[in-house]
Order: C-alpha cells, then sequence, then structure tokens
C-alpha cells in the first residue's frame, strides 16, 4: 500500500466514524421526537447538544402554549355555561360545533349528537331559515322555541375565518309584558275616550244652541257623572301607580282594624243606598301590621264591588277573623256569582265579566288588581271563590308575621 493509498484509507475510516456518530444522533434524534410525552432530551455533544437543546426549548413553549389554549377553551366555555342566555358555534357553513346548557334547553340542541349537523336541521322554524337565507343579522329575529311554548329572541354574530356565534334569548316574559303594555294602553284610552266624548257632545250643544237656564242645568247634571267616572279612573290608576313602585309597608306600623273596618262598612252602606243588608262580624284579638292607606283601599274595594254586583235586597257580610296562625277578612254576598273560567283573570287590569254593568255602577276595572297589590305588599293572599246566581266570597289572608295583639285599653279612657 502506498503512501497515498494509506492516507485514504484513514481518511475513509474518519469520515465513516463521523458518519455513524451523525447517523446515530440522527436517531437519538428520531426516537426523542416521536415520543408522546416530552422527555429530557438525550445527551449530546457539540453541536448536536445544542440542536437537542433548542428543540426542546422549543417543544416544550409549544406544550405550555397549547396548555394555555385548552386553558383558554375550558374558562371560555365555562363562562359560555354561566350566561344567561344559549350560545351555539357555527361553522362557516351553519354547522353546529358547540353549544352550552342554555342553548340546549332552549333550541334542544345536543352538543354531541348533533355536532357536525346544519342548524337549520335543529331549529326548523320558518323565521330562523328566512332569517338565515337574508344574511342580515344586525338584528335578532323572534321565533317560538322548538317545543313551544316559548319566544327566542335569535341572532347570528360572526367572528374568526367565517366562523359564527347563535345567541339565543328567552324572551317570552318580555313579549307578554309588552302585550300588557299594548292592552293597557288600548284600555285606558277606551275607558276615557267614552266620557270625554260625551262631555265633548254636550259641550258642543251648550256653546251652539241658545238654551236656558234650566236646559244648561239638565246638561251640566249629565255631564258631571262623566267627569267624576274618569276622576276614579286616573285616581285608581295613581293608586295601583303607588302601589307598583312604593317602598314595601312597614312591618312595626300598627293598623287598628276595629275603626278601619267600620269605616269600610259605613262606606258600603253609603255606596248602597240602604239597598242591601251588610254586617260586620270581628273575631280574635289581633290587629295588622302595615300600611293603613293601602290596607283601607283593598278591604273598601272589595266591599264595594260585592255592593255593585249584588241585587237590592241582598246581603253582604263583613267578616274578620284571627288567630295566633294568621287572619283573614272577608267579604260574602249572595248576589249574581261570577262563572269559573272568569276566575283567574279577575285580577288583570280591566278585567271585567259585563263590563256594562260595572260601567253602570260605577266600576273602574282596576279595583281588584288595587287589591292584589295591596295585599302582596303584606304578604298576603287574596282568595276567590264564587257559584253563579248564588254569590261570591272573596278573602285576604295574613300571616302571623302582619298580626300584632290588640292594644289593651287603659281603664277610665274608653
Amino acid at each position: 500500500m502506498t503512501w497515498l493509498e494509506a492516507v485514504l484509507a484513514f481518511a475513509v475510516a474518519i469520515l465513516a466514524v463521523l458518519l455513524y456518530r451523525q447517523f446515530r444522533e440522527f436517531r437519538k434524534l428520531r426516537h426523542w421526537a416521536s415520543q408522546p410525552r416530552l422527555n429530557d432530551p438525550p445527551e449530546a455533544e457539540g453541536s448536536w447538544g445544542e440542536v437537542f437543546n433548542l428543540l426542546h426549548r422549543h417543544r416544550r413553549a409549544l406544550l405550555k402554549r397549547r396548555r394555555e389554549l385548552a386553558q383558554l377553551m375550558v374558562r371560555s366555555r365555562r363562562g359560555a355555561q354561566a350566561l344567561p342566555y344559549g350560545v351555539a358555534v357555527l361553522d362557516a357553513d351553519y354547522r353546529l360545533d358547540w353549544c352550552n346548557d342554555a342553548a340546549r334547553d332552549q333550541l334542544g340542541l345536543d352538543p354531541e349528537r348533533d355536532r357536525g349537523q346544519p342548524i337549520v336541521n335543529m331549529v326548523r322554524s320558518p323565521g330562523f331559515v328566512d332569517y338565515l337565507r337574508a344574511a342580515d343579522y344586525s338584528e335578532p329575529a323572534r321565533v317560538n322555541s322548538p317545543g313551544g311554548g316559548r319566544t327566542l329572541s335569535l341572532q347570528i354574530v360572526s367572528f374568526g375565518d367565517e366562523e359564527h356565534l347563535l345567541l339565543s334569548q328567552d324572551v317570552t316574559g318580555t313579549e307578554r309584558l309588552e302585550a300588557m303594555r299594548r292592552d293597557f294602553v288600548a284600555n285606558v284610552s277606551h275607558e276615557l275616550r267614552t266620557p270625554l266624548t260625551v262631555l265633548a257632545g254636550f259641550l258642543e250643544t251648550i256653546q251652539d244652541l241658545k238654551l236656558d237656564a234650566g236646559r244648561v242645568r239638565d246638561y251640566v247634571g249629565l255631564m258631571a257623572p262623566q267627569a267624576e267616572r274618569m276622576k276614579h279612573l286616573i285616581d285608581d290608576l295613581l293608586t295601583l301607580s303607588v302601589l307598583e313602585h312604593a317602598p314595601a309597608p312597614p312591618t312595626a306600623s300598627r293598623v287598628a282594624l276595629r275603626p278601619l273596618l267600620h269605616n269600610v262598612r259605613a262606606e258600603a252602606e253609603a255606596l248602597s243606598g240602604g239597598k242591601h243588608r251588610i254586617s260586620l262580624e270581628m273575631k280574635g284579638d289581633h290587629d295588622l301590621l302595615g300600611a293603613e292607606k293601602e290596607l283601607a283601599s283593598a278591604f273598601l274595594n272589595l266591599a264595594s264591588n260585592a255592593v255593585r254586583y249584588t241585587p237590592a235586597g241582598g246581603e253582604i257580610r263583613l267578616r274578620w277573623q284571627s288567630a295566633e296562625d294568621g287572619g283573614e277578612f272577608s267579604v260574602q254576598d249572595n248576589g249574581i256569582g261570577i262563572d269559573a273560567e272568569h276566575l283567574p283573570r279577575l285580577t288583570e287590569r280591566f278585567y271585567r265579566v259585563d263590563r256594562g254593568r260595572s260601567r253602570e255602577t260605577g266600576g273602574t276595572g282596576l279595583g281588584l288588581s288595587i287589591v292584589k297589590h295591596a295585599l302582596a305588599r303584606h304578604q298576603a293572599a287574596l282568595g276567590i271563590d264564587s257559584v253563579p246566581g248564588k254569590g261570591s266570597r272573596f278573602s285576604a289572608r295574613f300571616p302571623a308575621a302582619r298580626l300584632a295583639p290588640v292594644a289593651q285599653r287603659v281603664a277610665g279612657l274608653g
């Protein structure tokens, strides 16, 4: 072997050793990188050690970032679960990816079963389908819930790379309140229009015709009841507004029931004009705690209703009884009675069983609403029992917390 061949053989041997070491380090790298869990990098010298350490740092940073994103997703979903309205995540094709419990309840979705399904397959309301087709999501759509019985507000919010959120909110209560507001405005307008029309007609007649003083007095006499009717309506509206928005009545203010109920009886007799037999019975040694004006208004409304709906010659019984477990004020009559179908709605504003009779007797249609609110503010419950043709019984039941023993009178002071 020549000198040159020996040098070449040595160089080849050195190169083979280097290549072997590189291949060995590469095999270490491939084996380490293929591990499912993050382990310490293998021992290596020189540049390979630097490469292992650099890759290890990058892999560790990547796994840390993945853990942070996973935790962020968990927190985001927990936050979405806590929201009071439904949240459903949709992809670019409006297919379900995930939803919270509120969306499950309101829209009938199942995040496992329905994942990947078009949202219109689960929410089949024509209004919602038209809403998606129009692609104008600036305002929500109002639809009925899939199960029925509820009104939902649905709105699409786009985010990210053509992904979407479907937000749902149960607005059944809001819809009901809006309907009540519309009915209230319509009823007030209707109740005021009739007396105003009568007043305007008489005023126009008085202005346009030359009438003698006696005729004018007759017209004014016909106008007065209409003005009084409007005054009663406005007074009842103001009373109802105060009951709805005033602070709760005090629990330390004593209301002496004996004089209050005697006044209620006296006013009921004045309204009756001697056409009814009105009696008052009191059992129990308790007064009430609360607002005297509110309780007087509630009791008088119950008594006056009995007078209005009991024919002449009928009997009306006012009764108070109390014990340690509570007290009850009741008004019982043998009047015309009320059909069972009307009983659940009697406390609605302006609800009347017989509108014509109510107007003839001076009712505003707000009396039982006032009673309901006044009693509720005293933790009392209104009970109604009635049989058509036989009469009605209205009762106000108070809890023991609203009772106070009657104050003892000092001897010699009456």
